[in-house]
């Protein structure tokens, strides 16, 4: 095992390794709660005619399985201390966007994803993948990044209660005096104080401290005894091979937007972790990334498999610098990941307790994190600063990652020709230009 990951070489050992397991999972383990959230439309109470809401239980056992697959993958074959699970942005497309305000149906969109993750393969094991991540222009992949980012946050601000719809101004700051908006604004203060603190794990330990306060305080019931901790594992049958089942259904306009968007953002979820994680682990080599390809595959082959259990795209998470901060170097920090996500199987019991007032803040904290990308686009340049903000401000303000990425990618080549940098224009622009007017003409 040791001559298998390399641990002389990379100067670690296995307790090194183990710690550095610990804190990754520890870092990401809110999605376990905050994705079934995200994918049940907590919160939302109408849904669209013909919609139905996906099971709770069900996408917490695919979370589960699908991050342990995905690490488990990255750790052996790629041998990167790199952890994997449903994507945040990617499960708020998927839920808010897509099944919300497209009316599809979650299995549907689950179709979508386990499309979007085949194409993956493809393009990973020909090398197109690389290809294509390059010929997107760097600040409109920060302005996506962003932009997703202040959509999860607003998304969190809804869920607290902090802001709500008002007819004639769309929204406005919520009744701050209301109990269960008062847990949600403790929960994101514990958590800011937290991560401020270097406390690794701040978002989840706050989802923790934010449940017992609201136990404390009556406003979420206690779990019954051990009963109520720990559990038999939930069912994945509600769910499970209904992406299968539901492939011819994606032959659609909108589908084929969806799975372009699920392809585009998780193109550079991935990437982007990849280079910084290797980065901080001293693993890049002559300015390249050893593997790559593999562990591009580690992320493909996790959004098919989660896909099929029940989840939205797996990707890739920037959390897992958490761990090579405690002294991960190879890929045995995320087999241990990936086997606490398995642990973490029974104590699916605490579902119930994790209530939409207390994943509200982990969205907003999410989002500041995510937002941090709006430091690196050119806003001095217009013909940059134009398309890169149509597509940060759309995607709050239309409900929709898909279309703030279509107005951005509709603008880009527009401005770019007409400040004469033609030549700077990939054709894969071009392509895309043609995609999202298309797509606005007949959703008109």
């Amino acid at each position: 095992m040791k001559n298998f990951f390399k641990f002389k070489e990379l100067g670690t050992n296995y307790r090194t390794e183990f710690i550095a397991g610990l804190t990754t999972f520890l870092s990401m383990a809110y999605i376990l709660f905050v994705n079934p959230s995200v994918l049940a439309l907590d919160g939302v109470e109408q849904l669209p005619e013909g919609v139905s809401r996906i099971d709770k239980g069900a996408v917490f056992t695919a979370t589960a399985i699908a991050a342990a697959i995905g690490s488990l993958i990255m750790g052996l074959l790629a041998k990167y201390p790199i952890a994997l699970a449903p994507g945040m942005g990617l499960n708020a497309f998927f839920a808010y966007t897509v099944v919300l305000s497209y009316g599809i149906n979650w299995d549907v969109a689950l179709a979508g994803v386990f499309v979007s993750g085949f194409i993956f393969i493809i393009l990973t094991v020909s090398g197109i993948r690389e290809k294509i991540i390059n010929a997107i222009p760097s600040n409109l992949k920060m302005a996506v990044g962003a932009g997703i980012g202040l959509f999860i946050a607003f998304i969190g601000f809804q869920n607290s209660g902090i802001i709500k719809s008002n007819p004639d101004t769309l929204v406005q700051l919520g009744p701050l005096g209301e109990s269960t908006t008062l847990l949600a604004i403790f929960g994101l203060i514990v958590s800011i104080i937290l991560l401020a603190a270097g406390v690794k794990g701040g978002i989840f330990f706050g989802m923790i401290l934010t449940s017992i306060a609201g136990i404390i305080t009556g406003l979420i019931d206690p779990p019954s005894g051990l009963n109520g901790i720990v559990g038999s594992v939930p069912s994945v049958a509600p769910t499970f091979g209904e992406a299968i089942v539901h492939l011819p259904e994606v032959l659609t306009l909108d589908m084929l937007v969806v799975i372009l968007t699920f392809l585009f953002v998780d193109f550079f979820d991935t990437a982007g972790t990849l280079v910084a994680v290797a980065t901080q682990a001293g693993l890049v080599k002559d300015n390249k990334i050893p593997n790559a390809s593999r562990a591009l595959f580690a992320d493909s082959a996790a959004t098919v498999a989660g896909s099929v259990l029940g989840t939205s795209t797996t990707t890739s998470y920037i959390e897992s610098s958490a761990g090579v901060g405690a002294g991960g170097r190879t890929g045995f920090t995320a087999v241990v990941t990936a086997g606490f996500f398995l642990l973490a199987l029974i104590f699916s019991p605490l579902l119930s307790v994790v209530t939409q007032e207390v994943t509200a803040p982990a969205l907003i904290i999410v989002g500041v994190l995510m937002s941090a990308s709006l430091k690196n686009i050119d806003w001095d340049q217009f013909e940059i600063a134009v398309p890169a903000f149509l597509t940060v401000i759309a995607m709050p303000l239309t409900y929709s990652i898909a279309t703030g990425i279509a107005i951005g990618f509709i603008f880009y080549p527009i401005t770019m020709i007409v400040k004469g940098r033609i030549k700077e224009i990939h054709p894969v622009m071009y392509f895309l230009f043609v995609v999202f007017v298309l797509y606005f003409v007949f959703l008109g």
